[in-house]
């Protein structure tokens, strides 16, 4: 057995996919506020700055992994259209079930897969983007989730990465205690959870930080990574290019 990490825990590797889906499971009711109150809306900049440096653009195939409440997945349909087709996947049944539902209620009726990033059920070359929004630092083998993503990208694909990631020097402290103090408060109230908000801070200081990252994305076997700074580097967007 080998052992790996659970926020700043160290568990069993094979223990923690089913704590991750716990967390997940507590807080998908309230996912969706909980984001807009804890980045203060920030994330709708996010995704959307990623949705226009992707490329999309109408005829794509996009796969959006750990696409949860369905927000990026919603975007890229739009810009899509109709001879294209984005498939919405997460690994959470709950989270996957409240954005299937969130979409169908919009009128957006995608394919909707619940499955592992380390064991995509998609044959190579089947997508030319992948996005995966918060979720890469919840995964227990991210060395081999990145390499099923560019397996599954075609030859000049895109895969957008969105993550939380190390911040820039002069705002660790103010950071630090915002998402040790606060955040977990924030939780409780609204959400009925702070150890999940807790591990949500937690789980962001034991991600790879920008380069660190990148280099992963290079091992797994892209030819080119750009990396986007965002706010600070609260948040980092990496662009791998399957070459």
């Amino acid at each position: 057995m080998s052992d790996t990490h659970f926020g700043f825990k160290t568990v069993d590797e094979q223990n923690k996919a089913r704590m991750v889906r716990g967390v997940f499971d507590s807080v998908a009711a309230r996912y969706d506020l909980m984001n807009d109150l804890m980045s203060g809306g920030m994330h709708r900049l996010w995704k959307a700055y990623t949705l226009a440096v992707s490329g999309v653009r109408e005829g794509h195939q996009v796969l959006d992994i750990a696409g949860g409440t369905g927000d990026l997945s919603r975007a890229f349909a739009r810009k899509v259209g109709r001879s294209g087709c984005v498939v919405h996947t997460d690994i959470n049944e709950a989270m996957l079930s409240r954005g299937r539902d969130r979409l169908v209620d919009e009128g957006l009726s995608l394919p909707t897969v619940l499955c592992d990033a380390e064991k995509l059920p998609f044959p190579e070359a089947r997508f030319d983007i992948v996005s995966v929004a918060f979720g890469l630092r919840n995964m227990t083998h991210k060395d081999a989730a990145l390499a099923e993503m560019c397996r599954v990208l075609k030859p000049g694909g895109k895969l957008m990465v969105l993550e939380f990631s190390k911040v820039a020097a002069p705002l660790e402290k103010v950071y630090d205690w915002y998402s040790f103090s606060v955040l977990p408060r924030l939780g409780r109230m609204v959400a009925g959870d702070a150890e999940s908000y807790r591990y949500l801070a937690e789980s962001i200081r034991m991600h790879p930080g920008q380069a660190e990252l990148k280099a992963m994305m290079k091992t797994a076997g892209f030819g080119h990574v750009d990396v986007h700074n965002l706010t600070g580097g609260v948040v980092a967007l990496h662009v791998g290019l399957k070459c």
